[in-house]
């Protein structure tokens, strides 16, 4: 079956690159940015900017990638990218800022409830969670796995301040989990221990949950694109959505420009290319995306490197019910876990959330393998499924009403996402320049480049954020430009 899907798939673009050819473009462009999320929106307009002249091709049927704002609720809510990572030294941040665009940090204050309906240690959790985040930002010297290393530190914290805890195994094992939990929630991993403890990542300094509130993250592509407030965009850019690219042809052992063919039949030509799709979708397509094909090595760190998955599933009500509070943190007791074990992903249900751009919707966060299989299950599943749990933790003294709405995000089953940002995984010590090589250009006969890349993936120290992305596709349009212009 594979042979007959090669020779099918590769009857099929032969014949799809023979049509694509006839409808070609006349327009030569100086350069074609692939994808219009964070790293394609600041790499097409840095380059506008300057007067480049510059088409960018988007496969889906917005701007913005992985950051998606979406009217729901009294307000909007962010499907995907929900904050500003830091305010020092960000692009993102300081976008806003010079625009006087006001940006809030979100409160992220909490309660803790058990599986019985009843209110849990949150001051005990509280603490404990401190202290291990804390202690991730100071890895052991050798290569370790974080989950192994954080409960490492868990136990030596317990033995030496709270020694009582140790015999409650229950608390123990499940506060476990719940720090497995909320390291894949900022990792983006399925496992802790799938994560490397010498993570490369470096914090920006400053509040790490800025929020756009009831701007939406959608007003920082605005601004970049000059679109804000009915702005007439740059004269030098053309924007095509809709627009699925199956194929670049690129001059390795020549000279000449990049022609970027589309599933619909057009065919785009350019000194060159900027491709900032997401590294799930190069592990799916870098051997039928490039031809030549791209170096060994590349191919390599693609595959090796890793990214994961964050899921949100978003219900609005009639109005706000719940205590006055950002975050609600479930504490699952054995018996309660056992009797979801016709549905274990139950369980992993342990983060609800107020969003800052819609004051009567609740986020219900997941990750790894639950965030992948929510994406798959019918919508009344997942409702009732989500609504019993809230219920069961949080309408002990309260009456729960039922939603208005539910919306989820779809990251991973998504073909033009494929997850949702990456992490430092086990590798990383074997391949330590992964994300260098990945970001490398690929050069034509006279050293001048011809694709580039840039993305989160590409960007050595804040990859997994929005700002970082942006740092990459600047990076990438620099390239391109004379120091002069910058």
């Amino acid at each position: 079956m594979g042979k007959y899907f090669f020779e099918l798939f590769f009857l099929v673009s032969v014949l799809g690159y023979a049509v694509c050819y006839v409808s070609k473009t006349g327009k030569s462009y100086d350069t074609i940015i692939v994808g219009l999320g964070s790293a394609g929106t600041t790499a097409a307009s840095t380059l506008a900017k300057a007067g480049r002249t510059v088409l960018a091709l988007e496969a889906q049927d917005r701007i913005g990638g992985r950051v998606w704002t979406v009217p729901f609720g009294d307000g909007i809510v962010e499907l995907g990218a929900e904050w500003i990572h830091g305010t020092e030294h960000s692009r993102v941040y300081e976008t806003a800022v010079k625009n006087n665009i006001s940006v809030f940090a979100q409160d992220t204050s909490f309660k803790v409830y058990n599986s019985d309906g009843t209110e849990g240690n949150k001051m005990l959790i509280e603490e404990l969670l401190t202290y291990l985040l804390e202690a991730s930002d100071h890895p052991p010297e050798k290569p370790e796995q974080l989950g192994k290393f954080l409960t490492k530190k868990l136990m030596e914290y317990l033995k030496e301040k709270h020694p009582e805890v140790l015999n409650d195994q229950d608390f123990i094992s499940e506060f476990i989990d719940l720090t497995n939990f909320i390291i894949n929630s900022y990792q983006a991993s399925n496992d802790w221990n799938d994560v490397t403890a010498q993570s490369d990542y470096e914090q920006l300094e400053g509040n790490q949950h800025m929020s756009w509130h009831r701007y939406g993250f959608k007003t920082f592509f605005e601004l970049l694109l000059n679109t804000y407030k009915n702005g007439t965009g740059w004269p030098t850019l053309e924007i095509k959505l809709n627009k699925e690219v199956t194929l670049i042809n690129w001059p390795k052992n020549s000279t000449g420009n990049v022609e970027v063919v589309c599933k619909d039949g057009s065919v785009y030509s350019a000194d060159n290319v900027i491709v900032t799709v997401s590294l799930g979708v190069l592990k799916e397509r870098y051997s039928t995306l490039f031809s030549p094909p791209i170096p060994a090595s590349k191919a390599t760190v693609i595959d090796k490197l890793s990214i994961g998955v964050v899921g949100k599933t978003i219900f609005s009500f009639e109005q706000a019910w719940w205590p006055d509070v950002n975050g609600f943190i479930f504490f699952w007791s054995p018996m309660d876990k056992q009797e979801c074990k016709d549905d274990p992903w139950l369980v992993q249900i342990k983060d609800v959330a107020r969003p800052m751009g819609s004051s009567n919707t609740l986020y219900v966060w997941t990750n790894g393998d639950t965030a992948k299989l929510i994406e798959t299950l019918p919508e009344d599943v997942v409702k009732s499924k989500m609504m019993e749990t809230i219920k069961k933790f949080m309408g002990k003294n309260v009456t729960v009403p039922e939603p208005t709405a539910m919306i989820r995000s779809n990251w991973y089953s998504n073909p033009f996402t494929r997850g949702s940002y990456t992490y430092d995984n086990l590798l990383k010590h074997e391949y330590p320049n992964a994300r260098a090589i990945l970001g490398e250009p690929l050069l034509d006969a006279t050293g001048s480049p011809k694709v580039l890349f840039a993305g989160e993936a590409t960007d050595l120290v804040h990859f997994s954020t929005v700002h970082g992305a942006s740092e990459s596709g600047f990076r990438e349009a620099s390239r391109l430009l004379p120091m002069s212009i910058l």
